[in-house]
């Protein structure tokens, strides 16, 4: 049970991680109201002691803090917008963005729901499926300071949240995230393999270089999926290609050179066209695998 009094919380949206967190809200003696487009993918809530509904708004109205875990900025406007379910808020309710979408509609959706009388946070996480899990997400929070506090207790069941900046600054935090983990994922992919090519043990040297300056969580986690073969998708590669397109629509809005994530976005898109759009973020080195006619 949580240290203060169960929260009414909606949770909008319950696929990989919109799922395991809001297990772990209702884990935590929260009141919590399910919805997600495809009504089956939140059914397992209810054995958690969630409440499904079938229309957002319905979640909503029996909440005061909804937490929104959809697929991109448009599908987050036309949820709130269009299907009525910022009308269906209660006066005052909080709404928190935990999807990751670009900076400017993030400010976009705040200034409208305060309109209307209701607060708003950016609060994007990193940690996929494993952090989701174990409750050990980094959470990146954008928003006035009053609201942050507001939100603590349901931030204290997913992880580690940091009040970055105003609205929209959450935002940014993951598109910085998002780029290192691209970038760092093709530098370890790459690496690997021309070690593999040159005739050394991958795996011997993943090892190797462990505990010195290569060393990364990237190298430790997806670089063991590399060295497994496993792209079973924690992230999938879509998704990854996703948030370097936002990083790169947020840089050329604010005049910010990024020739790096440039490269990368290409790779990621070009290993979305061949077909690998479902597998691991990690799946990049199969891309860079076929490239240098390696299996």
């Amino acid at each position: 049970m949580t240290a203060t009094p169960p929260l009414r919380i909606a949770v909008l949206g319950t696929g990989m991680m919109g799922l395991r967190m809001a297990r772990r809200l209702c884990e935590a003696g929260h009141q919590v109201q399910a919805w997600n487009r495809t009504r089956a993918k939140a059914e397992p809530l209810a054995q958690a002691g969630a409440t499904v509904h079938d229309h957002a708004a319905d979640a909503v109205r029996q909440a005061d803090i909804a937490i929104s875990l959809l697929e991109s900025g448009p599908v987050v406007a036309q949820v709130l917008f269009e299907q009525g379910v910022a009308q269906a808020f209660r006066p005052g309710s909080l709404f928190i963005d935990m999807a990751s979408i670009q900076p400017h509609e993030a400010r976009d959706h705040a200034a409208r729901l305060g309109e209307m009388g209701l607060a708003h946070l950016d609060a994007p996480v990193s940690g996929g499926t494993v952090g989701a899990e174990a409750g050990t997400l980094a959470i990146m929070v954008g928003g006035k300071a009053a609201d942050y506090q507001r939100a603590l207790p349901v931030f204290a069941t997913l992880g580690r949240p940091t009040h970055v900046g105003p609205h929209g600054a959450g935002q940014l935090a993951k598109l910085a995230n998002q780029m290192i983990v691209g970038i760092t994922i093709g530098a370890v992919a790459e690496a690997l393999l021309l070690a593999a090519k040159g005739g050394a043990d991958m795996a011997k040297v993943r090892e190797a270089i462990s505990g010195g300056f290569a060393d990364s969580r990237i190298l430790q986690l997806h670089g063991q999926r590399m060295v497994e073969r496993d792209f079973a998708p924690r992230a999938r590669m879509h998704v990854q290609l996703k948030d370097m397109r936002n990083a790169l629509a947020t840089a050329h809005e604010i005049g910010f050179d990024a020739p790096v994530t440039t490269l990368f976005e290409s790779l990621y898109a070009q290993g979305v066209e061949h077909g690998l759009g479902e597998l691991d973020q990690s799946g990049l080195f199969v891309e860079l695998a076929s490239r240098n006619a390696m299996q």
